[in-house]
């Protein structure tokens, strides 16, 4: 019964270890998204001839 205790244990143990690792991976890519749709957003409104091109006729 003992050994069962202890490999239910490292099993959750693991299993956590891996969801916190997935948590921070997506935290840090939400940031990186965020961070280049603000930079997108202060350059179309300082210059918005760069980023909103006009089509030619």
């Amino acid at each position: 019964m003992k050994l069962f205790t202890l490999a239910a244990a490292l099993f959750v143990c693991l299993t956590l270890q891996g969801c916190t690792v997935l948590a921070i991976a997506d935290v840090a890519a939400s940031t990186v998204v965020y961070g280049v749709k603000t930079v997108v957003n202060v350059v179309d409104a300082v210059t918005p001839d760069i980023v909103n091109k006009k089509k030619k006729d």
